[in-house]
């Protein structure tokens, strides 16, 4: 029963992604991720699950410094991207403003 929870919840994080694209503020990369970060505009940081643990482990301590929530993606960077409406990989994604989606609550659980 489990791996349809994990479905569940997958497709959950997916729809309300797409709703972000729609109707928030977003930005695409680790370069822009830190810059947010950094000037504290940050609000949700995605990572997606195959991102090197170098990179991941530096971008959870600056969401630390930054008190910024961290979301590791369940799929890899092909999955983020398509998420995302993209047709290319996206390994890291920051949101500014959440717009209509509540995806903010979301990475909470």
């Amino acid at each position: 029963m489990a791996p349809k929870k994990v479905k569940k919840s997958t497709e959950n994080i997916n729809s309300k992604l797409a709703l972000v694209v729609k109707s928030g503020k977003y930005s695409l990369g680790y370069k822009s991720t830190l810059k947010h970060m950094r000037s504290g505009k940050a609000k949700l940081v995605l990572i997606a699950g195959n991102c090197p643990p170098l990179r991941r482990s530096e971008l959870e301590y600056y969401a630390m410094l930054s008190k910024t929530p961290v979301h590791l993606f369940a799929g890899a960077n092909v999955a983020l991207g398509t998420a995302a409406g993209k047709l290319f990989r996206v390994g890291v994604m920051t949101v500014t403003d959440p717009g209509d989606s509540d995806l903010l609550s979301v990475s909470t659980q």
